[in-house]
């Protein structure tokens, strides 16, 4: 659609009507001698008499010229543009950071799967982190894998095809042999403090106990809930080891408490699935809509017209008294 930015500044249209209304010309009366003969003396002294003040009348086609010109300066001064239609941008309002237990415990093969085969920890994980990436599509999100120290794979990012890929590249051990949880969440920290969205949430996926890191993960949990980080924590190991291979419940269960998370255990990998799913409910998508309407400026051609009007005319005038005079009488 067509649309004028300031319409009321057409209110100046009559304004040149006004100004000759309320200012007419000026007039001055002078002395002088009349002369009952004047035509007599003219021809004696051989000088052909004209009047002494000239003021041409406008043609009617210089006022309408004038008047074109004018109507067509308001007009871009009245800021004429094109509205095209309305741009629709989605921005998310939750970033999801994914930390993922890479120590060399992952690599046990005792995850039950849906056929009934055993099958290693890391595989069922890369199954079901891989679908809950591709169920969210309105959120931004980020990618950590921890061992004997955290490793940021992906930055919070829209392009869930990369993180779906890295997720599925994923080997036990790669990061070492240990668990460095704490500083993982240390790590989940700094990458929420660059993102601006009211909602941060991270799912924290180990089978051990924390063996590596120099942060102890119950102060990591209490800096995170200082930050509003909601922190939901998986445990997918064996509770009833010893060592290493013990699986930390009670310190999962706190951490989810005291940030407003959820703390679940998954035994196999529908149980996995059943957590993923729940997460993917009670974190729906949330969106802001952000709506603008391009606009193309447009005063350019009225005041171009007006300027070409006034130059045609007054060119082709100009012209036209200059071969009137140079030619032969």
């Amino acid at each position: 659609m067509y649309q004028l930015d300031f319409p009321w500044l057409l209110l100046i249209l009559p304004a040149p009507l006004i100004v000759w209304w309320l200012l007419p010309p000026h007039r001055e009366t002078s002395a002088s001698i009349r002369l009952p003969f004047f035509n007599e003396v003219a021809r004696a002294a051989g000088v052909e008499p004209t009047e002494g003040s000239v003021v041409p009348k406008r043609s009617w086609m210089q006022v309408a010229v004038d008047l074109i010109a004018w109507c067509l300066i308001v007009l871009a001064l009245a800021r004429p543009q094109y509205v095209e239609p309305p741009v629709v941008k989605t921005e998310p309002q939750r970033d999801i950071l994914l930390a993922l237990d890479l120590s060399q415990s992952m690599d046990t093969r005792d995850f039950a799967a849906p056929d009934g085969t055993s099958k290693a920890r890391v595989e069922a994980v890369r199954t079901v982190v891989s679908d809950f990436v591709s169920r969210r599509p309105g959120d931004r999100l980020g990618l950590i894998a921890f061992g004997d120290a955290p490793y940021p794979l992906a930055p919070f990012t829209m392009d869930h095809a990369l993180v779906k890929n890295l997720v599925e590249s994923l080997l036990p051990g790669i990061a070492g042999p240990r668990t460095a949880m704490g500083d993982s969440l240390g790590l989940a920290i700094r990458m929420f403090e660059k993102t601006t969205v009211p909602q941060k949430v991270l799912i924290l996926l180990t089978d051990g106990n924390d063996t590596a890191s120099k942060m102890p993960p119950l102060k990591a949990a209490g800096i995170a809930k200082s930050k509003q980080i909601v922190i939901h924590t998986v445990g997918i190991g064996d509770p009833a080891a010893t060592g290493e291979d013990k699986l930390d419940t009670a310190s999962l269960e706190k951490i989810a408490t005291d940030t407003g998370g959820r703390y679940f255990f998954g035994g196999d990998q529908s149980q996995l699935q059943e957590i993923y799913d729940e997460l993917d409910r009670i974190t729906p998508e949330d969106q802001k809509q952000l709506s603008w309407r391009p606009r193309t400026e447009l005063f350019f051609w009225p005041l171009g017209g007006a300027i070409a009007t006034m130059l045609a005319w007054y060119g082709l005038t100009g012209l036209y008294s200059l071969v009137r005079r140079r030619l032969p009488a």
